[in-house]
C-alpha cells in the first residue's frame, strides 16, 4: 500500500486514519468538499469534490489510480453504486466504514454473519430515503454484490474520544456534573465501544491485509449502562439523577444488551485495546 485515497478524513477517527498513513510511509489523498480544515499541512495531497453531484465525482477523480480507496462518507446505496462507477478500474482494494448499526438492535455478541450483505435485498435510495442503519445496510449489499474490486466494510460500534464531535460521552458528563436528569430504559443492558485512536489505526491495518468481507472492530470486552454512570459519578464526585421519565434519553440508551464480537480482527492478527484501559482516563478528561 504505497498510494491512497481517502474520502472524509478531516475530523474525528478520519484523522487518526491519515495520521496512521501517514506514520507508515503512505502516500495520502484527503478529498472532501473543501469545507473543513484539516491538520495535515503539506503531509497530504488534496482534491475538493462535491459526492452528491455524481459529475463532481466523476470529474474529480478522472485519471486516477489508487492502491487503497478508504470511504468514510458513505451512507446509502447510490452513494456506494457512485463509488463503484467512479473507482472501477482505479483501486485496488476498497475500505468502506459501516456500522455496528446494521445487525439488528438486542444483539449480543454479533458476528459478522448476523447481517449478510451478499443477498440482501438492494433498494436504490439517497440519504433522505433510509434510516441510518438501513443506509448502511444498503451501502454494504451494493458494494458486495456489485463491486469488481475487493472490499472491506468495518463495522463500528459507537466511536468515543476527546474529539467526538457528537459529544455524546461528555453529554453525560455534564448532566451527572449539573445534577440534572438522565433516563435510561435498561441500566443492566451492554454496550460495546472503541477508542478513536483505535478507530483510525484499525482502519489503516485493514487496508493493508488481504482480507475482504465484513468485519467488526471493537474494544476488547463491553460494559453495563449503569458502570458507566458509576465511572462518571466518581470522576464528578456526583450522584447521578436517573429519571424514570423519557425526558433526557441518554443517546446510549438500549433496551436490551447490544455488544459487538471481535474475534474475526483478532483472527486475522490485529491486536485491540481492552475497553477498561482508557474509558475511565477518558471520563476523567470530560470530568475536569
Amino acid at each position: 500500500m504505497k498510494k491512497v485515497l481517502v474520502l472524509g478524513g478531516t475530523r474525528f477517527f478520519g484523522i487518526h486514519l491519515v495520521e496512521a498513513l501517514l506514520n507508515n510511509g503512505v502516500d495520502v489523498t484527503i478529498a472532501t468538499r473543501g469545507m473543513s480544515n484539516d491538520p495535515f499541512a503539506d503531509k497530504v495531497k488534496r482534491i475538493s469534490f462535491d459526492r452528491s453531484d455524481v459529475t463532481s465525482f466523476q470529474k474529480a477523480f478522472t485519471g486516477t489510480q489508487w492502491d487503497v480507496v478508504f470511504d468514510q462518507i458513505c451512507y446509502t446505496s447510490e452513494d456506494a453504486q457512485d463509488a463503484i462507477d467512479v473507482f472501477t478500474g482505479k483501486t485496488g482494494k476498497y475500505v468502506f466504514t459501516s456500522s455496528n448499526s446494521v445487525y439488528k438492535a438486542g444483539l449480543e455478541g454479533a458476528v459478522e454473519e448476523e447481517y449478510y450483505p451478499y443477498t440482501y435485498p438492494i433498494t436504490m435510495g439517497g440519504r433522505n430515503d433510509f434510516s441510518y442503519p438501513e443506509g448502511k445496510r444498503q451501502a454494504e449489499a451494493v458494494f458486495f454484490q456489485k463491486a469488481p474490486f475487493p472490499v472491506t466494510a468495518v463495522r463500528f460500534p459507537i466511536v468515543l474520544g476527546k474529539n467526538d464531535y457528537t459529544n455524546r460521552l461528555a453529554y453525560h458528563v455534564e448532566k451527572i456534573h449539573n445534577e440534572e436528569d438522565l433516563y435510561f430504559t435498561n441500566l443492566e443492558a451492554e454496550i460495546s465501544f472503541i477508542l478513536e485512536t483505535e478507530a483510525g489505526e484499525f482502519l489503516a491495518w485493514a487496508g493493508d491485509q488481504e482480507f475482504n468481507g465484513p468485519v467488526n472492530a471493537c474494544s476488547n470486552g463491553s460494559i453495563k449502562l449503569g458502570d458507566i454512570i458509576s465511572l462518571i459519578e466518581k470522576e464528578t464526585e456526583k450522584t447521578a439523577v436517573v429519571s424514570d421519565a423519557s425526558k433526557n434519553v441518554s443517546p446510549f440508551d438500549l433496551e436490551k444488551t447490544w455488544t459487538m464480537n471481535n474475534e474475526k480482527a483478532r483472527s486475522y492478527g490485529y491486536k485491540f485495546t481492552n475497553l477498561m484501559e482508557w474509558l475511565p482516563d477518558l471520563i476523567g478528561h470530560f470530568a475536569k
